[in-house]
């Protein structure tokens, strides 16, 4: 075996590229060194059996597993996180592996019934109102007998302490002559210890413009404003670029601790996922990205840490200490984003270790701290966050419920991208299984999403396909078990779907997601208990996330996935993080109402809280151990 090897990548309609790598180096680490984005859910583990690229010629060291049979691996198919490079290879990477950066589907509107965000702000009592203003200057003409150099002469007439960007100061002694002394200045305006500073200067009147981007662990949306009047210039959105590290945060914090591993976190997010997304905003609303003024970001905890940079394996060691719960102060060249280097960056403030900003920006938006009302927030996501309370009090915790929901840990699942069968009713005699799919009317499947999958465990235990254990209690022709003694459902036949693939649901799968939903009933459960409530109380549940459209809530409470309360007190509030942070960006009152709301919530850490564990227990059973929490009313 030589030292090093030449790794080429090919793909429809995409220019090959390639380089060299250490032999033995894993094919997935090579499309890392390449560029070449490839979904590995389980961060190379090889346990999701997701990564499957075709070897087209040369030579890898890879045995076939229970992901590949052995049609599949004669045919060239490999795992790209345990296939090592023996030799010069060339590898075949299909689309669908890139999918979850630019098909990922993800919801920029704030809830069904709002317009748009601007509504929703108004709605909450607060109007568009920053600290930037687009001001006029007149100057003297400089002569012999007034030398005063530019930027004096400026301040002069400007009045009152400033500081000029330096972006200002290089388009000040050209703007001023050509506009004959009498332009545009765009100042912010001082704020606490921060003092006044001339952001830009222009012959005509400046708008100032800026951005709220929502960075979920998998999925980032973003939105392009125009801080004068909140009006939304362009939105955008696509998979987070570290997903190639792991589908979960506890895969990235252990990648992150790694050496260079911290960088190559916060590079993918910045390098690979918000410039590009800022600049085709931009470009969609033709203005340069310098003119983004003020930028807002909501995330959990750890995305934040990976955003700034900053090291994050202590949050997942005993006792889960962040570095920061609150980052103020940073400017838009500290993050190299390519907006104006003096753009204030507004970060909204976590609360705990696995309670981050997003859930704080969500509560906000979903205005549950305004009424006296009980109301329950749930964020569904590829974790499980939740936010209870009213007026008098919020209490938030995070439950482990993993990637499940987002399709992770699912031998079939696969993120709400073209291709995921997202709603299914199966038919209780015949078995056969009635499905919708993301994308194109008519469109073959290659996946199940989070909300195909709810709907088809609630459908196999509704069946008697499935017991409350979530094993199998029926046979038939698409119940089969195959040589590692693994049995599962067909939901759709080989010549059915997309890629010829027979898309599943096996029993580890069934396992896997009753432990996820029973984590998130069980952190209901509990909450409940530690305010002295009862399900029943609850007058509002708030779902937010990137499951929450599409989830059929009756079939989320046949499994026990959520409390057994009437239909009408469920809603779904679309991307409540992502509203938080547009109302954050052109409201200061808003963004202090963001940190008042964290102020607010007190974290509950369920690992530590006695009780929890005997409620996963009961609550990892279909629907549950306690018939008395759901009544046959709950499938309809």
């Amino acid at each position: 075996m030589s030292e090093t090897c030449r790794v080429t990548f090919s793909g429809d309609g995409r220019e090959a590229v390639s380089a060299v790598v250490a032999a033995g180096s894993s094919v997935l680490e090579a499309a890392q060194k390449c560029g070449v984005a490839i979904d590995a859910p389980c961060a190379g583990n090889g346990t999701c059996g997701k990564c499957v690229v075709t070897l087209v010629s040369g030579e890898l060291e890879s045995e076939r597993n229970r992901h590949l049979a052995d049609e599949d691996y004669a045919a060239g198919k490999r795992l790209a996180c345990v296939s090592r490079v023996a030799g010069d290879a060339e590898i075949y990477v299909p689309p669908s592996l890139a999918a979850y950066r630019n098909r990922i589907r993800v919801d920029n509107e704030p809830s069904a019934g709002a317009r748009n965000y601007r509504e929703l702000l108004r709605a909450r009592g607060f109007a568009p109102n920053t600290n930037i203003q687009s001001v006029p200057v007149s100057v003297g003409e400089p002569s012999l007998d007034d030398p005063m150099a530019d930027r004096e002469r400026f301040l002069a007439a400007l009045g009152g302490p400033h500081r000029v960007s330096l972006a200002a100061l290089r388009k000040l002694p050209l703007v001023m002559r050509e506009a004959g002394y009498a332009f545009h200045a765009l100042v912010r305006e001082a704020e606490g210890e921060t003092p006044a500073i001339v952001l830009d200067v222009a012959a005509d009147e400046l708008t100032p413009f800026g951005i709220a981007v929502d960075i979920g662990t998998t999925s980032v949306s973003a939105l392009l404003v125009d801080l004068a009047n909140g009006d939304i210039m362009a939105s955008a959105n696509a998979g987070n670029a570290q997903i190639c590290y792991g589908a979960d945060i506890i895969h990235r914090i252990i990648e992150s601790a790694k050496p260079g591993g911290a960088e190559r976190l916060h590079r993918a997010i910045i390098d690979d996922c918000l410039v590009p997304l800022i600049g085709d905003m931009c470009a969609a609303a033709h203005i340069p990205a310098g003119a983004v003024m003020r930028a807002s970001f909501t995330g959990n905890t750890t995305m934040m840490h990976f955003l700034a940079g900053v090291y994050a394996d202590h949050l997942r060691r005993e006792p889960y200490v962040p570095a920061f719960f609150e980052l103020g102060g940073l400017r838009g060249g500290d993050l190299e984003l390519g907006i104006h280097a003096d753009a204030q960056l507004c970060i909204a403030p976590s609360v705990g270790s696995y309670v981050g900003g997003d859930i704080t920006a969500g509560a906000f938006a979903s205005a549950m701290a305004d009424s006296e009302a009980l109301s329950l927030f749930i964020d569904l996501g590829t974790n499980g966050e939740i936010v209870l309370g009213s007026s008098d009090y919020l209490m938030t915790c995070a439950c482990s419920a993993g990637p499940a929901f987002e399709g992770g840990d699912i031998a079939c699942g696969m993120r709400a991208t073209d291709g995921a069968i997202e709603k299914c009713v199966i038919d209780a005699e015949t078995m056969t299984p009635a499905y919708s799919v993301v994308g194109a009317e008519g469109a073959a499947p290659v996946g199940i999403c989070g909300s195909g999958l709810i709907d088809i465990v609630a459908e196999l235990f509704r069946c008697g396909i499935i017991d409350a254990k979530g094993k199998f209690a029926r046979e038939g022709g698409r119940i089969t078990t195959d040589e590692w003694g693994i049995t599962s459902f067909t939901v759709a036949f080989a010549d059915e779907t997309e890629d010829g693939s027979a898309v599943y649901l096996d029993d580890a799968d069934i396992d896997n997601f009753i432990r996820a939903k029973g984590s998130l009933f069980a952190a209901i459960r509990t909450m409940l208990e530690a305010v002295g409530a009862a399900p029943g109380d609850i007058e509002n549940l708030f779902i937010a996330g990137g499951i929450g459209s599409g989830i059929n809530f009756a079939n989320a409470v046949t499994i026990g996935m959520l409390p057994d309360i009437p239909r009408e007190k469920f809603s779904y509030i679309g991307n409540s993080s992502l509203a938080g942070a547009y109302a954050a960006l052109i409201s200061h009152e808003a963004a202090g109402a963001v940190d008042a709301t964290a102020a607010q919530m007190t974290y509950l850490e369920l690992s530590t809280y006695p009780g929890y564990m005997d409620e996963l227990i009961a609550a990892c059973f279909l629907p549950h151990t306690d018939a008395s929490l759901f009544s046959p009313r709950s499938g309809a």
